[in-house]
């Protein structure tokens, strides 16, 4: 079914033609309905997680780090549900092309929180290393029994990730299927928290073995994974920001939609050369084509070009709006 374009056919004195309204297939459209599913599980865990760290954490370091990074975790899967709300919005006057880039923006403000974050917690935790801060893991009173604190605080560290772990794997399928790379990062720092939990556990019980400076190093090792994930998320979004060739959810390469669509204005024989690029905004792509048509072209011209779009807006779910534009000879590449 060929796509619509703002309120209809576009006439004469007529605004400017607006995008097409975003609505993802079924695939998709189900896979975002089990998203939001898990980004409202995710920030009920989370509530509990806080509380419990918040509870158990006593003066270790590493545990405040830890905790530090579990209340930065509410802001992916909240950017995630906002951002998808609006992104559906249909396009009008004033944002002619829709609210795509909302996606980008929502990973933008995600990304920079962490690096920010992260940089500041490192920053404390190699001070405290510098100063020699001894820290005291004492003990609390249960049932009229003295119990270190350390084992409480690790229970509440393998709590703060496990089902954190599952989360992040049940999201990343998810995030491939809908091309949200806000739900991505956001599984893949899921999946990585045991990584946290293990350095913080390794800090308190070094500190329990006598260790002073193991708690300190925890807290390092922790924050330099929370200015990392920042970092690889911020060049990401502000790559995406630039227009750069779109790559799919989670690799490097870059996308091959753009060459399978120049094969796919080939396979005509009205067309002799063709030309594509694209630019990722969101969950989709905004892309021109530029084709040389045969000089023995017999035909509607204006009305096979119609069809042309239609049928390569339909070849990927991700070609959301796609000029084809005949000219006399195709620019040389650079």
């Amino acid at each position: 079914m060929p796509k619509k374009y703002g309120n209809g056919t576009i006439g004469r004195g007529s605004s400017m033609p607006l995008s097409p309204a975003l609505e993802f297939p079924p695939q998709q459209d189900q896979a975002l309905r089990k998203a939001r599913r898990l980004e409202r599980l995710t920030i009920a865990y989370l509530a509990s997680v806080v509380v419990v760290m918040f509870f158990s954490m006593g003066a270790s370091q590493a545990m405040k780090t830890a905790w530090m990074e579990d209340m930065l975790g509410f802001i992916p899967p909240l950017v995630f549900l906002i951002a998808t709300r609006i992104a559906i919005w249909p396009p009008n006057k004033r944002f002619p092309y829709g609210y795509h880039r909302v996606i980008s923006i929502a990973f933008l403000c995600a990304s920079l929180a962490l690096f920010t974050m992260g940089a500041w917690l490192l920053v404390d935790a190699v001070y405290k290393l510098i100063v020699a801060e001894h820290p005291t893991i004492g003990g609390v009173q249960i049932f009229g029994r003295t119990i270190w604190l350390g084992w409480l605080m690790i229970p509440a560290l393998l709590y703060s990730s496990l089902p954190s772990m599952w989360l992040g794997r049940a999201k990343l399928p998810l995030a491939k299927t809908m091309h949200d790379k806000v739900l991505f990062a956001d599984a893949a720092m899921n999946r990585a928290d045991w990584q946290t939990a293990l350095a913080a556990i390794a800090g308190i019980v070094g500190v329990g073995f006598g260790f002073w400076w193991a708690d300190a190093a925890a807290a390092g090792l922790i924050s330099f994974s929370v200015l990392y994930d920042g970092y690889r998320n911020l060049r990401e979004v502000i790559t995406n920001l630039m227009d750069e060739a779109p790559k799919k959810v989670g690799e490097d390469n870059t996308d091959p939609l753009p060459q399978q669509l120049e094969s796919l204005l080939l396979s005509r024989d009205w067309i002799v050369a063709a030309s594509v690029r694209m630019r990722e905004q969101g969950h989709v792509y905004f892309g021109e084509a530029l084709i040389v048509v045969a000089p023995n072209f017999v035909g509607d011209l204006p009305q096979s070009l119609s069809e042309l779009t239609d049928e390569a807006t339909r070849y990927d779910w991700r070609i959301h709006d796609l000029v084809i534009a005949p000219v006399p000879q195709l620019p040389e590449e650079a």
